[in-house]
């Protein structure tokens, strides 16, 4: 892809960005990080309306076309509507990070089958739908981006978390899966995986996991969002043409995969 999207200092001009998750923390970062790269940005979110509209009122200010749009990333009409209306308003995405995730820490004995639904229904189902939903826009316009927001944890594993380690390890799959089927398409997947980064967790997260092996970070003690969505924007641009069905790790060394 070329033409506007070459525009010195905002590669991605031309484009539109579909980010899941994108009211808060990583998801917010990354969103504003794809707008000041040029892109037109909507904002998803599941249920908190003033953080997508605080999210895309940002981006607006800042000069950029954004949209809030509220949807359950794991039910299969709802990202079709969400899908549609962000096509309406913006145009097809053509850049897709999946980032929405729902983090809890629950001991494996008392797992219920509900409770790992629920995660892994919006990990990686979430991920699944919202990729089907945006490839034929991709396919049209000749390629796209797809980041995929995995987890330390899926790697290192930690306590009480079996659902969200098993859907952010099954990202990873589903990166290298897209990347195989979809490049033909011009459409490049890759999947970051972050450690531990400053991001105000809900009540239901429980307290940041103990990932086995390495206690600190050999850089610091934690990563900032903007750690993240400096990569994201990076895989989302031209410049990383060449980079495919890869995991990349964000953690101050904190694992050295």
């Amino acid at each position: 892809m070329s033409g506007a999207a070459d525009a010195p200092g905002r590669p991605l001009a031309g484009r539109t960005a579909l980010v899941t998750g994108g009211g808060k923390n990583i998801g917010r970062a990354i969103a504003i990080g794809l707008a000041a790269a040029g892109a037109d940005v909507a904002v998803l979110g599941k249920s908190d309306r003033q953080a997508v509209q605080q999210t895309a009122g940002d981006i607006r200010r800042a000069g950029r076309k954004s949209f809030a749009v509220l949807a359950d990333i794991a039910d299969e009409q709802s990202v079709a509507a969400a899908v549609r209306d962000i096509a309406a308003e913006l145009g097809g995405p053509t850049i897709l990070v999946n980032n929405a995730a729902v983090r809890r820490q629950t001991a494996f004995a008392d797992m219920t089958f509900a409770e790992w639904r629920a995660i892994t229904g919006v990990i990686l189902d979430g991920a699944f739908l919202c990729a089907r939903a945006v490839a034929p826009f991709m396919t049209a316009a000749g390629g796209g981006a797809i980041v995929n927001l995995g987890g330390l944890s899926a790697f290192s594993g930690a306590r009480g978390r079996a659902h969200v380690i098993s859907a952010k390890m099954g990202l990873v799959g589903l990166t290298r899966a897209l990347a195989v089927d979809l490049g033909g398409a011009g459409v490049r997947v890759n999947c970051i995986a972050p450690g531990k980064i400053a991001t105000r967790r809900g009540p239901s997260a429980g307290a940041p996991p103990a990932h086995a092996g390495a206690d600190h970070p050999l850089i610091g003690e934690s990563g900032e969002p903007c750690d993240v969505a400096s990569l994201a924007v990076f895989l989302a641009a031209p410049g990383a043409k060449y980079i495919t069905g890869q995991t990349f790790h964000v953690n101050g060394g904190l694992f050295l995969g």
